[in-house]
C-alpha cells in the first residue's frame, strides 16, 4: 500500500441532521479482504432514516458513522491472503461480513447472522468514502458493460432478486408488485427475467407508473383500480403502505405467496385471507449469493439499472443527496465519493 495515500475523505454522520466530511486512515485490508477505491454509492432509504432518526429498530446511532451501502467501485490493494491478480478489478460490493460460522451461516442463510457486520449498520461504517474494505469473496468483478452506478445497484436489485426467489416466480406467472419506487421497478423487472409473463405495478403516483411502464411493465392506479381477485400468484409488497399490504394478500390466488419487503410496522391479518386459502406470507432480510445473478442479469440485459439515477453528487454533499434538497422527479440519487461536488446534480439533463 505504499502508493496509496494514509488518509481519505469520509461523510461522516455525527447526529441526527448533522454530517461532516472528515480526514480518516486509509482502512488496511486484512489477509481475507481487499481494499477498494469507492467508485459509486447509491442512497438508500434507510441511509436517509439513520440521517433523519439516528435509529432503524434495534440498530441506533451511538457514535460517528459513515452512511451508504450500495457500493461500487476498483481494487487498489489485497490482503496477503488475496491474489495479487486482483489488483485493478472493477468490482460491486456485497457489503456485509457473517460469521460463517452460525448455524445460519452454515446453513447458507448467512442474511440472518447474529454476528453480522453490515456496511452503514451501526457501528459498521459504510461506503461514503474514497475507500473500503470488504473479504475478497464479496467484492464481485464485473464487466465494462455494466457502469459504475449499475454496479452500486446490484444491492437493491439483490433485494429484488431475493424477493422473486423468496416468491417462487416461475414460467407464466402473474406478479403483483405494490410501490413504482426503484425496488418495485427493479422486481418488476426481475419476476419478468424470471419467466412471469404478467408483471403488474400498483402505484398512486402517475410519475412511478410512468417509469414502471416504459420498462415495460403493466401500471395501475389503486385509487381507482382494486386488483383483489385478480388471481395472482404471488404478491410482492415494496411500498410499505398497509392498505397496499392488506389489497395485496387479497390479490393473490389459493395457495399463493406474499412476500413484505417494504417496511411496515404492523398490518391487520385476516385468519379467514390467509389461513382458510393457504397463502403464504413471508419476508426478506437482504440477500444471500445473489450478486452472481444481478452481474448476468445486467450483462444479459435482462435488467437496466442506470436509468434509475436521477441525480448524482459529490462527497461535500452527501447531506443534499440525503434530503433530495432542491430537486424534483428524484428517483434514485449515486454519490461519488472520489469527487468534492458535482456542478450539475440532474443527470437526466445530460442524457438529453
Amino acid at each position: 500500500m505504499s502508493s496509496l495515500p494514509e488518509t481519505m475523505r469520509a461523510s461522516v454522520l455525527r447526529a441526527v441532521g448533522d454530517i461532516v466530511v472528515e480526514e480518516r486512515p486509509v482502512p488496511t485490508p486484512a489477509a481475507d479482504e481487499v481494499l477498494i477505491q469507492v467508485a459509486s454509492v447509491g442512497v438508500c432509504g434507510s441511509d436517509v432514516h439513520y440521517y433523519e432518526h439516528g435509529a432503524i429498530g434495534p440498530y441506533v446511532v451511538k457514535s460517528p458513522l459513515i452512511l451508504g451501502h450500495e457500493a461500487s467501485g476498483r481494487i487498489v490493494a489485497v490482503g496477503s491472503g488475496v491474489d495479487p491478480a486482483r489488483i485493478g478489478q472493477r468490482v460491486a460490493i456485497e457489503p456485509q461480513r457473517p460469521c460463517r460460522v452460525c448455524d445460519h451461516c452454515r446453513s447458507g442463510a448467512y442474511n440472518l447472522c447474529p454476528r453480522m457486520e453490515f456496511y452503514a449498520t451501526p457501528p459498521i461504517d459504510g461506503a461514503f468514502c474514497e475507500y473500503v474494505t470488504i473479504q475478497d469473496d464479496f467484492a464481485f468483478e464485473i464487466p465494462d458493460s455494466i457502469s459504475d452506478h449499475a454496479a452500486a445497484l446490484m444491492e437493491p436489485l439483490s433485494v429484488g432478486i431475493a424477493a422473486v426467489q423468496k416468491a417462487g416466480v416461475g414460467i407464466g406467472d402473474t406478479v403483483l408488485i405494490a410501490g413504482g419506487g426503484p425496488i418495485g421497478v427493479i422486481t418488476g423487472q426481475v419476476a419478468r427475467a424470471f419467466g412471469a409473463t404478467d408483471v403488474l405495478i400498483s402505484d398512486i403516483d402517475p410519475a412511478r407508473r410512468d417509469l414502471a411502464a416504459s420498462h415495460g411493465l403493466r401500471v395501475i392506479d389503486p385509487a381507482t383500480t382494486s386488483t383483489e381477485g385478480m388471481d395472482a400468484h404471488s404478491f410482492i409488497d415494496a411500498s410499505g403502505a398497509t392498505p397496499a399490504i392488506v389489497t395485496g394478500i387479497r390479490s393473490v390466488r389459493p395457495g399463493g405467496v406474499v412476500v413484505l419487503v417494504g417496511s411496515a410496522d404492523e398490518i391487520p391479518l385476516s385468519v379467514a385471507d390467509i389461513a382458510m386459502r393457504e397463502v403464504v406470507v413471508t419476508g426478506i432480510f437482504r440477500y444471500t449469493n445473489t450478486w452472481p445473478i444481478a452481474r448476468t442479469l445486467l450483462a444479459t440485459g435482462k435488467v437496466e439499472l442506470d436509468s434509475l439515477v436521477t441525480h448524482v453528487y459529490g462527497l461535500d454533499e452527501v447531506e443534499a443527496a440525503l434530503t433530495g434538497e432542491g430537486t424534483t422527479g428524484s428517483l434514485k440519487r449515486i454519490v461519488l465519493p472520489g469527487v468534492a461536488s458535482v456542478p450539475e446534480h440532474d443527470v437526466r439533463a445530460r442524457r438529453g
